[in-house]
């Protein structure tokens, strides 16, 4: 599997990136799912979700993706009525998000490794612990700083037709 697109957290001020999908969660445990389509080999869930971080309490934002209809995916579309934000009171669970220079590229899932990770943990979607865990240090001058995927293939939008030559 090819190393995929983190879900973007709001976060003390700053935009990070998150190697989790707490939304699968909430699919997982029965919420309404809409078929989501794939938009490359690094975004097989279908969308990247939006997070804030907000009193110490886990919101979801807003959704990117595409339907399989075509149609643009969006908050409203998973959660009629919720236009703004819906708290993550589904998640429980631990959220990494990788810090610093990249240490080691893996292609595959959020495998590769980071100087550090913030990790936050939730119950019910309160967070109830931080920590940050130190993987290394960088010996690499160049090494890309914050998480990125090396490679990746784009899929075309559902509904539309390829051209091709006749």
């Amino acid at each position: 599997m090819t190393a995929q697109i983190g879900d973007l957290l709001f976060y003390q001020g700053e935009r990070l990136t998150m190697c989790d999908a707490p939304l699968g969660t909430y699919f997982r445990l029965g919420g309404a799912y809409p078929e989501f389509e794939p938009s490359s080999t690094a975004l097989m869930r279908g969308y990247v979700a939006t997070w804030e971080l907000l009193d110490d309490r886990l919101y979801l934002i807003a959704i990117q993706g595409w339907l399989s209809d075509g149609a643009d995916a969006s908050l409203e579309s998973v959660f009629p009525g919720y236009p703004e934000r819906v708290f993550a009171h589904w998640y429980s669970g631990r959220i990494r998000v990788p810090r610093g220079k990249l240490l080691k590229y893996v292609h595959a899932g959020y495998a590769s490794v980071y100087e550090r990770d913030l990790l936050l943990d939730f119950e019910r979607g309160v967070l109830v612990a931080s920590a940050e865990k130190h993987n290394g240090v960088s010996d690499n001058p160049d090494a890309p700083e914050g998480y990125g995927v090396g490679a990746l293939t784009v899929f075309s939008r559902p509904g539309t037709q390829q051209e091709t030559d006749d």
